[in-house]
């Protein structure tokens, strides 16, 4: 399944424009970032890891007074974001890559870092711990159980995978994280499997 993961930045730079106009404006996961925000400090920083096109996730975090970084591989989907909110900063990067000289009291990776191979998806729990603060919230969405799912957007195939719950709860605490709450299928927006964590790191 290597080709069609890796076939994903391209998918959402040929058609970034049919994907922000789909996402749209409202947050459909809205019940979860309102858990997210309540454990963040009043004005702190969030890194929005696959932020797309900044709304609406980005723009939830802007309107309640927080100071936002997106990244994504898409370099359509990032000129998006800074015509949409230009008062966030916006930078294009493979997430897997990410080294910031900064970090984040919140990190969000909703729907994106699914898009990764399994072993992707393990890269990406030392990213979360470099970027996060002393305390920081950590909200990450994955699949309900260990396989590779193939779906579609504007015609061409959209690789999803996920690790199972046991291996998610060990990198995670292997790198510092502990849950606070995690769902399996959330009907209350679309069917997300949403994690919570709380880094435990406050040296």
């Amino acid at each position: 399944m290597s080709r069609e993961a890796d076939a994903i930045t391209g998918l959402y730079r040929r058609h970034a424009q049919a994907w922000a106009r789909l996402r749209g404006s409202e947050p459909q996961e809205e019940v979860w970032l309102e858990k997210f925000v309540q454990l963040l400090p009043a004005g702190g920083s969030v890194l929005d890891i696959g932020s797309g096109s900044g709304k609406p996730i980005g723009q939830y975090l802007f309107d309640n007074g927080f100071a936002v970084t997106g990244i994504d591989a898409s370099p359509e989907l990032i000129e998006i974001s800074r015509r949409n909110l230009p008062e966030c900063d916006w930078l294009i990067s493979d997430m897997r890559d990410l080294r910031l000289d900064k970090k984040f009291n919140g990190i969000v990776a909703w729907n994106s870092s699914f898009h990764l191979t399994p072993n992707g998806q393990r890269q990406m729990f030392p990213v979360f711990q470099r970027h996060a603060a002393p305390a920081a919230t950590l909200m990450f969405t994955s699949g309900p159980c260990h396989g590779d799912a193939i779906g579609e957007f504007e015609g061409e195939a959209l690789y999803h995978s996920s690790l199972d719950s046991e291996e998610y709860r060990t990198l995670l605490d292997r790198h510092g994280f502990g849950v606070i709450d995690h769902i399996v299928e959330e009907e209350r927006c679309g069917l997300h499997t949403v994690w919570l964590c709380r880094y435990r790191d406050t040296a």
